[in-house]
């Protein structure tokens, strides 16, 4: 069932009933992800610490009609855990179809004032979790012969932006990881893609960063003269996990309304 919002937007059959499993999926981008598979026919579950958004997520969907996501509560940087999780969502939704490695934290930080520990710390939620995730649904994925990764990784490396250098490291790493395993899980009919937003305007952004002049700053560098929104990504989520991008693999898709 397509909510009045998204009548205007692509339906795509082959995503009825295919098992979905989203990374920080309670808000920003990976909430508008989550919306937009239920919206699809999908069985979706997601990850994330946010429990009042997670639950507040599932009550809208479910007020809209559409399928009620799976939420389950996970630390991403605990890899156990993280592993734990998976096996519990394929002993729910049967299998694994989709994943959308969305999770991250862009955190400002100054190269002086890294330390080991920070680094460690940030690598544990920005890169690490993404190889672990594609890692623990491979059984799934290659006992059924198919499955489409999407890994979100950011323009802000191509920028590049300054004042974030250790999230930058692991963006552009998630590229790099994207394209040797598209190539590693081709053979077995497993497709890895890219997305790479530019400045969506999530809740988070607008309440942190979007300070009038960095709002001008995003308008002079953007082809488009307007807000990128979360779902202008998650639109192309769907398309990428969708059979319609079946030949499309090992490919890096920016989302920032002209910037790069």
């Amino acid at each position: 069932m397509n909510s009045n919002a998204d009548r205007a937007y692509a339906h795509y059959p082959s995503l009825h009933d295919r098992a979905v499993i989203v990374t920080g999926g309670a808000s920003g981008i990976g909430a508008s992800i989550v919306t937009h598979f239920a919206r699809q026919g999908a069985h979706v579950a997601f990850l994330d610490v946010q429990d009042d958004a997670a639950r507040e997520l599932i009550g809208s969907l479910t007020a809209e009609g559409v399928s009620k996501p799976h939420y389950f509560r996970c630390d991403l940087s605990d890899i156990s855990a993280l592993q734990d999780c998976v096996r519990k969502v394929v002993a729910e939704l049967g299998t694994v179809d989709v994943l959308v490695n969305n999770a991250a934290n862009d955190q400002r930080h100054r190269t002086e004032d890294v330390t080991p520990e920070y680094w460690d710390a940030s690598i544990a939620v920005n890169l690490k979790p993404q190889f672990f995730m594609i890692q623990a649904v491979l059984p799934a994925m290659k006992a059924a012969g198919r499955g489409s990764i999407i890994n979100m990784s950011s323009i802000s490396w191509m920028i590049p932006s300054t004042g974030v250098p250790v999230y930058i490291a692991a963006k552009a790493a998630i590229v790099g990881l994207t394209r040797t395993l598209a190539h590693e899980l081709g053979p077995v009919g497993i497709r890895v893609n890219a997305v790479l937003p530019g400045a969506i305007a999530t809740e988070k952004q607008r309440r942190l960063v979007y300070t009038p002049e960095y709002k001008a700053e995003i308008m002079a560098s953007q082809a488009l003269k307007r807000d990128i929104l979360p779902e202008d990504v998650a639109r192309l989520v769907l398309f990428l996990a969708a059979d319609d991008s079946s030949a499309i693999t090992n490919q890096s898709y920016v989302v920032d309304g002209g910037w790069v």
